[in-house]
């Protein structure tokens, strides 16, 4: 029932034409996914994950992406991989369940309905999580959804 509730489609962040990257969240993550160039061997790629700044390029080249992330991540359980020639950044949220309009700082941000969308789709994750055995996922909000870090006694963290 909990995949019912994932993410259905990338949000993609497009400057002066290009798209720069793709992006998802859950309750305690967000991915990002970047195309890699072909023909670029994958010991070339240099990613590297701090609590607030995200660097990614080809060794020997300017960075493609060098900003700060839209908020603090916990860097022990972050990681990138690449697969089929997408390099996919796993960004562990350090506050879980909060929203992330966008995973750059000034970069890309969704506009204010599919932000309230995201919110209401990380609510229902929350309930989810903390009901098992039903199903959320034909469930809708009217008005506006609360935040997921903080209704009803908030997140309950392990």
């Amino acid at each position: 029932m909990a995949e019912k509730l994932a993410p259905e489609k990338r949000h993609a962040f497009v400057h002066n034409g290009q798209k720069v990257f793709e992006w998802d969240q859950t309750l305690e993550e967000v991915n990002v996914y970047i195309e890699l160039p072909k023909n670029v061997p994958t010991k070339l790629i240099h990613c590297v994950i701090q609590a607030g700044h995200v660097e990614v390029g080809i060794r020997g080249n300017p960075p493609y992406l060098n900003h700060d992330l839209m908020l603090p991540v916990k860097t022990d359980s972050s990681f990138w991989t690449i697969e089929d020639g997408e390099l996919h950044i796993t960004l562990q949220k350090r506050e879980k369940g909060k929203t992330w309009a966008s995973p750059i700082q000034g970069q890309g941000s969704l506009d204010p309905y599919v932000a309230d969308q995201e919110q209401k789709r990380l609510m229902l994750q929350r309930f989810q999580e903390e009901n098992p055995g039903f199903d959320f996922s034909q469930a809708q909000f009217s008005g506006t959804c609360p935040d997921p870090r903080t209704f009803m006694g908030g997140i309950h963290t392990d």
